[in-house]
Protein backbone atom coordinates (compact mmCIF):
# COMPACT_ATOMS: atom_id res chain seq x y z
CA UNK A 1 0.00 0.00 0.00
CA UNK A 2 1.14 3.60 -0.84
CA UNK A 3 0.19 6.25 1.12
CA UNK A 4 0.22 9.77 -0.45
CA UNK A 5 0.24 12.82 1.65
CA UNK A 6 -2.53 15.68 0.66
CA UNK A 7 -0.41 19.22 1.73
CA UNK A 8 -2.00 21.28 3.93
CA UNK A 9 -1.91 25.06 2.75
CA UNK A 10 -2.57 28.11 4.39
CA UNK A 11 -5.41 30.78 3.56
CA UNK A 12 -2.44 33.38 3.12
CA UNK A 13 -0.81 30.64 0.57
CA UNK A 14 -4.17 29.79 -1.22
CA UNK A 15 -5.22 33.21 -1.95
CA UNK A 16 -1.38 34.13 -3.13
CA UNK A 17 -1.25 31.28 -5.27
CA UNK A 18 -4.57 32.28 -6.62
CA UNK A 19 -3.62 35.57 -7.64
CA UNK A 20 -0.53 33.82 -9.63
CA UNK A 21 -2.58 30.46 -11.00
CA UNK A 22 -4.29 30.52 -14.74
CA UNK A 23 -6.38 28.01 -13.33
CA UNK A 24 -8.81 28.55 -10.70
CA UNK A 25 -8.91 26.49 -7.14
CA UNK A 26 -11.40 26.29 -4.27
CA UNK A 27 -9.76 26.12 -0.74
CA UNK A 28 -11.48 23.49 2.01
CA UNK A 29 -9.82 23.47 5.51
CA UNK A 30 -6.18 23.51 4.44
CA UNK A 31 -6.79 21.29 0.91
CA UNK A 32 -6.86 23.03 -2.59
CA UNK A 33 -8.95 21.74 -5.10
CA UNK A 34 -8.49 22.77 -8.93
CA UNK A 35 -12.03 23.34 -10.73
CA UNK A 36 -13.13 22.16 -14.14
CA UNK A 37 -14.60 24.52 -16.56
CA UNK A 38 -18.13 25.10 -17.61
CA UNK A 39 -20.10 24.25 -20.88
CA UNK A 40 -22.19 26.42 -22.66
CA UNK A 41 -25.73 25.39 -21.54
CA UNK A 42 -24.07 26.41 -18.04
CA UNK A 43 -22.43 29.79 -19.01
CA UNK A 44 -25.58 30.85 -20.57
CA UNK A 45 -27.87 29.85 -17.16
CA UNK A 46 -24.98 31.39 -15.27
CA UNK A 47 -25.04 34.57 -17.45
CA UNK A 48 -28.99 35.19 -17.29
CA UNK A 49 -29.27 34.74 -13.63
CA UNK A 50 -26.19 37.58 -12.98
CA UNK A 51 -27.73 39.79 -16.34
CA UNK A 52 -31.54 39.81 -14.90
CA UNK A 53 -29.85 40.30 -10.79
CA UNK A 54 -27.69 42.87 -11.65
CA UNK A 55 -30.81 44.89 -13.74
CA UNK A 56 -32.69 44.21 -10.66
CA UNK A 57 -30.48 45.50 -7.84
CA UNK A 58 -29.00 48.77 -9.60
CA UNK A 59 -29.17 51.31 -7.72
CA UNK A 60 -28.82 49.56 -4.53
CA UNK A 61 -26.54 48.79 -1.87
CA UNK A 62 -25.98 44.92 -3.23
CA UNK A 63 -23.73 43.90 -6.16
CA UNK A 64 -23.82 40.63 -8.26
CA UNK A 65 -20.87 38.57 -8.40
CA UNK A 66 -19.76 35.68 -11.03
CA UNK A 67 -17.75 32.66 -10.93
CA UNK A 68 -14.89 34.33 -10.92
CA UNK A 69 -15.14 36.28 -7.17
CA UNK A 70 -14.20 33.87 -4.14
CA UNK A 71 -16.40 33.54 -1.54
CA UNK A 72 -15.74 33.18 1.89
CA UNK A 73 -16.94 31.10 4.45
CA UNK A 74 -14.72 31.67 7.38
CA UNK A 75 -16.45 29.13 9.75
CA UNK A 76 -15.53 26.50 7.48
CA UNK A 77 -12.11 27.94 6.76
CA UNK A 78 -12.81 27.51 2.74
CA UNK A 79 -13.58 29.70 -0.44
CA UNK A 80 -15.57 29.21 -3.53
CA UNK A 81 -16.32 30.40 -6.69
CA UNK A 82 -20.07 30.21 -6.88
CA UNK A 83 -21.72 30.90 -10.25
CA UNK A 84 -23.41 33.97 -8.73
CA UNK A 85 -23.73 35.56 -5.78
CA UNK A 86 -25.39 38.63 -4.57
CA UNK A 87 -23.41 40.68 -1.27
CA UNK A 88 -24.60 43.55 0.26
CA UNK A 89 -21.53 44.72 2.22
CA UNK A 90 -20.51 47.64 0.88
CA UNK A 91 -17.72 47.88 -1.58
CA UNK A 92 -15.33 49.83 0.54
CA UNK A 93 -16.05 47.50 3.51
CA UNK A 94 -14.53 44.44 1.32
CA UNK A 95 -11.79 43.24 3.39
CA UNK A 96 -9.76 42.18 0.18
CA UNK A 97 -10.87 42.72 -3.58
CA UNK A 98 -9.98 39.19 -4.71
CA UNK A 99 -12.70 37.56 -2.35
CA UNK A 100 -16.12 38.69 -0.39
CA UNK A 101 -17.43 37.11 2.97
CA UNK A 102 -20.74 37.34 3.17
CA UNK A 103 -23.26 36.78 0.62
CA UNK A 104 -27.51 37.48 1.11
CA UNK A 105 -28.01 35.38 -2.10
CA UNK A 106 -25.55 32.28 -3.50
CA UNK A 107 -26.53 30.21 -6.77
CA UNK A 108 -24.51 27.45 -8.40
CA UNK A 109 -25.75 25.63 -11.74
CA UNK A 110 -25.69 22.09 -11.63
CA UNK A 111 -23.66 20.37 -14.18
CA UNK A 112 -22.74 16.50 -14.11
CA UNK A 113 -19.32 16.82 -12.58
CA UNK A 114 -20.69 19.24 -9.57
CA UNK A 115 -24.35 18.31 -8.99
CA UNK A 116 -23.90 16.13 -6.09
CA UNK A 117 -21.45 18.72 -4.47
CA UNK A 118 -23.43 21.67 -4.77
CA UNK A 119 -26.64 19.95 -2.94
CA UNK A 120 -24.96 18.45 -0.29
CA UNK A 121 -21.49 19.63 0.78
CA UNK A 122 -21.57 23.76 -0.46
CA UNK A 123 -25.26 23.46 0.36
CA UNK A 124 -24.21 22.70 4.16
CA UNK A 125 -21.43 24.38 4.51
CA UNK A 126 -22.91 27.60 2.72
CA UNK A 127 -25.18 27.90 5.48
CA UNK A 128 -22.87 28.42 7.95
CA UNK A 129 -22.66 32.26 5.64
CA UNK A 130 -24.48 34.78 8.82
CA UNK A 131 -25.74 36.57 5.86
CA UNK A 132 -27.38 33.79 3.64
CA UNK A 133 -30.91 34.19 3.44
CA UNK A 134 -31.18 31.87 -0.18
CA UNK A 135 -28.85 28.94 -1.76
CA UNK A 136 -30.62 28.76 -5.86
CA UNK A 137 -29.48 25.39 -7.75
CA UNK A 138 -30.88 25.30 -11.08
CA UNK A 139 -30.24 22.44 -12.97
CA UNK A 140 -28.29 22.53 -15.95
CA UNK A 141 -29.61 19.93 -18.22
CA UNK A 142 -33.44 20.04 -16.71
CA UNK A 143 -35.69 22.96 -16.58
CA UNK A 144 -35.92 22.94 -12.99
CA UNK A 145 -35.15 25.04 -9.85
CA UNK A 146 -34.16 24.10 -6.09
CA UNK A 147 -34.02 27.38 -3.77
CA UNK A 148 -33.04 26.84 0.04
CA UNK A 149 -34.15 29.62 1.94
CA UNK A 150 -33.66 30.60 5.42
CA UNK A 151 -36.05 30.78 8.01
CA UNK A 152 -36.19 31.60 11.90
CA UNK A 153 -36.11 27.90 12.86
CA UNK A 154 -34.47 26.18 9.93
CA UNK A 155 -34.64 25.90 6.22
CA UNK A 156 -37.28 25.30 3.80
CA UNK A 157 -36.87 23.80 0.10
CA UNK A 158 -39.21 24.75 -2.62
CA UNK A 159 -38.75 22.98 -6.16
CA UNK A 160 -39.41 25.03 -9.27
CA UNK A 161 -40.47 23.30 -12.51
CA UNK A 162 -40.54 25.21 -16.42
CA UNK A 163 -43.33 26.96 -16.84
CA UNK A 164 -42.74 28.47 -12.75
CA UNK A 165 -40.64 31.99 -11.84
CA UNK A 166 -38.50 30.83 -8.73
CA UNK A 167 -39.10 33.49 -5.92
CA UNK A 168 -36.21 35.05 -4.50
CA UNK A 169 -37.59 36.96 -1.42
CA UNK A 170 -33.81 37.74 -0.02
CA UNK A 171 -34.04 40.67 -2.92
CA UNK A 172 -37.92 40.41 -3.47
CA UNK A 173 -37.86 39.28 -7.00
CA UNK A 174 -39.64 37.04 -9.28
CA UNK A 175 -37.75 35.28 -12.28
CA UNK A 176 -39.43 33.23 -14.83
CA UNK A 177 -37.40 29.64 -15.40
CA UNK A 178 -38.09 30.87 -18.75
CA UNK A 179 -35.70 33.68 -18.44
CA UNK A 180 -33.38 31.82 -16.17
CA UNK A 181 -32.79 29.66 -19.12
CA UNK A 182 -33.53 31.70 -22.33
CA UNK A 183 -31.09 30.35 -25.47
CA UNK A 184 -30.41 27.66 -23.75
CA UNK A 185 -31.57 24.80 -26.29
CA UNK A 186 -34.48 22.67 -24.86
Amino acid sequence: MHAAKIPYYSVDRYLEMELESEQRHEYVNGEILAMTGANAAHNVISLNLASALHAHLRGSPCRVYTNDMKLEVAAAHSFFYPDVLVSCVQPEKLQNCYFVSDAKLVIEVLSPSTDQRDREFKRLTYRQLPGLQEYLLVAQNSRLAICYRRLPDGWQQELYGASEAVELQSIDLTLPLARIYEDVPE
